[in-house]
């Protein structure tokens, strides 16, 4: 009984994971990601060209700046697609998978009591 009380007072989230299914949770968080890690490639890179504007606008020609554009956005792809398609997905599935598994502990453990108070009332 105390171990279930310690696991509704600091295992929360679980509850709330668990009633998604696997793919929708996964997906859900894998967007958020997205879009944060969209905001932090754009802030960095941001501050990167106001850093080196005075480099950059130096010897700067068209060319120079079309390659650091595609290098840009190729780096950007390539962080979305590892980041925010491979590890995410993986990482939110498991951590998916670890709460529906504690959650059916739970109930498994709360059911368990159950039968223990039903047992006890019926020996009284």
């Amino acid at each position: 009984m105390t171990k279930m009380s310690i696991y509704e007072k600091n295992h929360r989230d679980d509850f709330k994971i668990a009633d998604y299914y696997r793919k929708d949770y996964a997906s859900l968080k894998r967007w958020i990601t997205l879009i944060w890690v969209t905001m932090g490639y754009a802030i960095l890179f941001v501050s990167f060209c106001i850093y080196s504007s005075d480099s950059l606008s130096a010897d700067l020609t068209i060319l120079k700046l079309f390659v650091l554009l595609i290098a840009a956005i190729a780096g950007y792809i390539v962080l979305l697609v590892i980041y925010g398609g491979v590890c995410a997905n993986s990482f939110y599935k498991r951590k998916h998978a670890v709460a529906k598994q504690n959650v059916k502990r739970y109930y498994r453990n709360l059911s368990r009591l159950e039968k223990m108070c039903k047992k006890e009332k019926n020996e009284q």
